[in-house]
């Protein structure tokens, strides 16, 4: 199961531990900190320079910034979740 985050970029949900909106990141010193060293690390990838990023996504592998608001992201996930679902009661077996 993946999740599109915008633009190109897809990742498999297992992967994501966290999807949270960008406001957050001014609202306490240490979540500055934490996207500070992110960047200095190379661990944040900007998914589209176009648009305003409203979300970061932390994976295992990487912080995503994403134009998607986290409530969307959300709802695309659980969409997957509730299709997947729909998919097994289907199966005659």
């Amino acid at each position: 199961m993946f999740i599109h985050l915008g633009g190109d970029t897809v990742v498999p949900k297992e992967e994501v531990i966290a999807i949270l909106s960008l406001k957050l990141v001014n609202k306490a010193d240490i979540n500055r900190e934490f996207m500070v060293l992110a960047e200095e690390e190379g661990f944040i990838s900007n998914i589209t320079d176009n648009a305003a990023s409203k979300s970061f996504i932390i994976t295992t592998k990487k912080i995503f910034l994403s134009p998607i608001s986290p409530s969307t992201l959300k709802k695309r996930s659980k969409e997957e979740i509730d299709k997947n679902e729909r998919q097994v009661k289907d199966k005659p077996w």
